[in-house]
């Protein structure tokens, strides 16, 4: 039986996500609401088996290893995370269309 590791929303991913719902929530409030429910259910899921997703092109830039996994259909969110201390710490969100990740 394997264990689920706890997830962490660190102050950055939190404002990005905070962020990016209040812009979708302007634009279209039961579509901010989906994507936030959306997004938090593949944050949550990620305590689950963090190696499964890719190890991002941005980890060279730092001294531990950031996997990224992705949420939505047509244009993707890039949610980044590393796991430090037996925790999976969500470090940064970012939309599809953003450059990717410039530490």
């Amino acid at each position: 039986m394997t264990s689920t590791l706890p997830v962490i929303i660190t102050p950055n991913a939190a404002r990005d996500l905070t962020s990016s719902w209040v812009w979708l929530r302007e634009r279209n409030p039961r579509a901010a609401d989906e994507w936030m429910a959306g997004i938090r259910e593949t944050i949550l899921g990620l305590g689950v088996n963090p190696q499964a997703h890719p190890i991002a092109p941005e980890t060279q830039a730092f001294d531990l290893e950031i996997r990224r996994a992705l949420y939505g259909r047509s244009t993707r969110w890039r949610i980044y995370y590393a796991v430090i201390d037996g925790q999976v710490q969500v470090l940064h969100v970012r939309h599809g269309r953003r450059n990717d990740w410039q530490p």
